[in-house]
């Protein structure tokens, strides 16, 4: 039995499966059947299952979906490639996932009874045996049907996660097909073998034409695999599908795995053309089975938007390769598995571990997981993918873990490729989501650790920086505008958002940077003194409110009072910080920014008021001895200085002042450290990027219990 449909008319469709047993078409499972020794073409009966004015090709597809699973033509018919999901338009996706799900819940059901979902996945396993062989021989048709049947696994299994628990997920894997009064099941482990083979897929089929749209479904399937922690508020820690991945057969394949997730994010390899894998297209309308042809030439790859609802990528990010990535998602998403009780992720293990393949040294013993990979090309794909925010946190994720990529990206001479595109983030931080902002801020903080970097960013000379808008940059040095970009998202901070842990990491980096500040863009030095400014008045004003609120309380009521105090105490640290920041310049470097000098001159009435404050008396010291010692030359050489003028006195007023007569303080110095349990944090941000992302997957929204929809 055959169950198909069609939008022509009856006379029309059966003539063209006549046409294929006349003409020996074995490739259509009609031509086939009728081809077979003792079959004829006279044995052909047709029967309308069901006529209906349907409105779309999909409304068609999804009822003749309904009969095939109604009368099981999977298993018992002639309805073995499925792949009646596999050309729809990137528009219907949602209504694809609403079409089907009843079909789905229906097969959750019976599966007790009738076992198809193992019967389906056996079927699969069964071909994946052969993919290596297909792909060196060039066989599409053997490619397209197993990449068809993992397409519907795929389908199913998101519907059986959404729906149970992992403990009814396993037990689902179990059932087969029975009598009634029989209780049999299978003795085998159809998860894990599902897992392994899904793994052996991706890192040893070669990425061919004929295998991107298999690859791509495998590395998907792992994901939907994976996405059970979306439908728990919780962190899973005691994951039944972490624990096959953790352990057992899966756990030998760890270092290839993440190697090969890298080398696909690295290679970008694009969506092969229309019709360069599969058949040519059929002209008779074709029905379900081989009718949609070319639809699945371009793949799921193309045909799906990225991501779901509230999502609306990039015209780019459309184009861009979804194998990618959907692999750079799956590799964030196993990278941040939690640990089990006596195993540490394997998959983190290798991604802190992996070394330059110019690198001869031998790796630490112990290194179960540990492999080589090319960091130049690493390094070029970060740089060119920073728009993504799964790029920002794989990137994140290396220098934080890796020390080898650190110690590399550290001693690259073209660091402004890869600080640029992280400063763009933040300067488009109204754009932005919170999450890759933060990222974003915390790599720089990461990389204001090495001194080395710090000296070396002002030796970078830019021009025309076409994104920076306030001001035209015809000439810039890099670090003179990382402390523009970074001064710039604290005055955004302070105005929007009011993210004490932004200000924190921001200043943090600025302070790191600041005894290595060299010949500052006079920019550069007057937003310093600006932002100054605006903390000053924003702590005269809270100040002045806390006068009048404790006058007023004396001749009123009980009614609390707003906490000043905090507010104040607040303020008061950013003002220290930054007095810190401007003091290391000049104890440290003064001579080499006369700018910064100038800018503390021209607004040298600024700093009066906290010269005799008891918070900054200390810190004053320095900042009041470098303004008294250059206003006293500038008074000397009299009135009506020009600007060059004053640069020169300043520089020569850096040459005679001697160090000694500045304090020495303590070097300012801040290393990153991730907060206990940043699993509460990462977690739910790299799932929200695979709800948002993820190439051909949708999830209700209604269903998700992980973050909410406006998280990240």
């Amino acid at each position: 039995m055959y169950i198909g449909q069609t939008g022509q008319s009856l006379r029309k469709r059966i003539n063209g499966h006549k046409s294929d047993v006349k003409n020996y078409n074995i490739h259509k499972p009609v031509g086939e059947h009728f081809n077979l020794s003792g079959h004829a073409i006279t044995d052909m009966k047709v029967a309308i299952l069901k006529q209906k004015n349907f409105k779309s090709r999909l409304q068609r597809e999804t009822a003749e979906l309904e009969f095939i699973c109604k009368l099981d033509t999977i298993n018992l018919g002639l309805n073995r490639d499925l792949e009646w999901l596999s050309h729809y338009a990137s528009a219907e996706l949602k209504l694809l996932e609403e079409a089907t799900i009843s079909i789905c819940k229906s097969l959750v059901e019976n599966n007790p009874r009738t076992g198809n979902l193992g019967a389906l996945i056996k079927v699969f396993l069964s071909r994946t045996k052969e993919l290596k062989i297909s792909a060196e021989c060039q066989n599409h048709l053997f490619i397209w049907q197993a990449h068809n049947a993992l397409f519907i696994i795929c389908c199913l299994l998101k519907v059986f996660i959404c729906q149970m628990s992992e403990e009814e997920l396993q037990l689902h894997f179990t059932y087969e097909e029975r009598m009634p009064g029989s209780y049999g099941v299978e003795c085998e482990d159809l998860i894990e073998e599902l897992l392994c083979c899904l793994i052996q897929l991706i890192v040893e089929i070669p990425l061919l034409d004929i295998t991107y749209s298999i690859s791509l479904e495998a590395v998907t399937t792992l994901l939907v695999f994976l996405s059970c922690q979306l439908f728990h508020k919780e962190i899973l820690r005691e994951s039944i599908i972490h624990k096959y991945l953790m352990r057992g057969r899966c756990l030998p394949y760890t270092s290839r795995l993440v190697k090969t997730l890298l080398y696909n994010f690295i290679r970008q390899e694009r969506s092969p053309p229309p019709g360069s894998h599969v058949f040519q297209q059929q002209t008779d309308g074709g029905g379900l089975l081989y009718g949609f042809a070319s639809g699945v030439a371009t793949g799921l790859w193309t045909v799906f938007t990225l991501g779901g609802v509230g999502s609306k990528p990039a015209p780019q990010q459309e184009q861009s390769s979804p194998l990618a990535n959907q692999s750079l998602l799956l590799l964030l998403v196993l990278a941040n598995l939690t640990d089990a009780p006596d195993t540490p992720n394997p998959y983190r293990q290798a991604i802190m571990s992996f070394k330059n393949t110019q690198d001869s040294t031998a790796f630490p013993s112990p290194s179960p997981h540990a492999f080589q990979i090319n960091f130049n090309s690493l390094y070029t794909a970060l740089c060119e993918q920073q728009k993504s925010d799964q790029a920002t946190l794989l990137l994140y994720i290396l220098l934080h873990q890796n020390s080898n990529v650190r110690t590399y990206m550290l001693a690259r001479t073209d660091m402004e490729n890869l600080v640029l595109p992280i400063l763009e983030i933040l300067y488009q931080v109204e754009e932005r989501n919170s999450h890759h902002v933060y990222m974003a801020l915390i790599i720089l903080l990461i990389l204001t650790e090495d001194d080395g970097f710090n000296r070396s960013i002002h030796e970078v000379i830019l021009k025309n920086i076409t994104w920076y808008s306030e001001r035209v940059l015809t000439e810039i040095s890099l670090g003179s505008l990382l402390i523009l970009v970074v001064i710039r998202t604290i005055q955004y901070n302070m105005t929007r958002t009011r993210d004490k842990y932004l200000h924190t990491n921001c200043l943090a980096a600025l302070a790191n940077m600041s005894a290595q500040f060299r010949s500052l863009h006079q920019y550069a030095a007057q937003r310093i003194i600006s932002l100054f400014s605006l903390l000053s008045k924003k702590h005269n004003k809270v100040l002045e409110q806390a006068t009048q609120t404790l006058r007023g309380s004396l001749s009123s009521d009980d009614s609390p009072l707003p906490d000043y105090a905090q507010d104040l105490n607040v303020i008061e640290e950013v003002i220290r910080m930054m007095l810190e920041i401007i003091n290391s310049c000049l104890t440290n470097s003064l001579h080499h920014n006369p700018n910064l000098v100038y800018a503390l001159l021209y607004k040298r009435d600024l700093f009066e008021q906290f010269r005799t404050h008891p918070s900054f008396q200390d810190i004053m010291q320095n900042i009041d001895l470098v303004i008294s010692f250059f206003s006293s030359r500038l008074e000397q050489a009299g009135a009506q200085l020009s600007v060059e003028r004053v640069l020169e006195i300043i520089k020569q007023g850096a040459v005679a002042l001697p160090k000694d007569r500045l304090r020495k303080f303590p070097e300012l110095k801040f290393k990153y450290v991730e907060e206990e349990q940043p699993e509460e944090f990462f977690i739910p941000y790299v799932w929200s990027l695979v709800y948002n992302s993820a190439v051909a997957l949708y999830w209700n929204p209604q269903d998700i219990q992980l973050f909410t929809m406006d998280s990240g």
